[in-house]
């Protein structure tokens, strides 16, 4: 069951509270984080969402995929999974 959505293409002035309060309309809100860069502090542009239902999750990507917030249109999708879904390389496993 997946709960976490990527969300991409947020203002750089945008919230975590105001991102939280967007997806609350859906359903229970557990976390809302917005990616910021290491050396300024300043924001990436993208978040992620993670609701209490796989219910929720779909019907805040049904509602707010393509919607307008902070005078951004933003994309909402379920999160990637981390790790292992890229190939090996050259300079990281050696499988050859």
């Amino acid at each position: 069951m997946q709960n976490k959505l990527f969300v991409r293409n947020l203002s750089f002035n945008s919230t975590e509270s105001e991102l939280s309060g967007l997806f609350a309309e859906f359903g229970e809100v557990l976390s809302a984080k917005i990616a910021n860069d290491r050396d300024t502090g300043r924001s990436r542009g993208f978040g992620f969402v993670e609701m209490s239902s796989q219910k929720s999750a779909e019907d805040a990507i049904t509602a707010l995929e393509g919607a307008e917030f902070n005078g951004r249109v933003i994309h909402v999708a379920m999160s990637e999974p981390r790790g292992g879904s890229k190939p090996a390389t050259a300079y990281g496993n050696r499988n050859w």
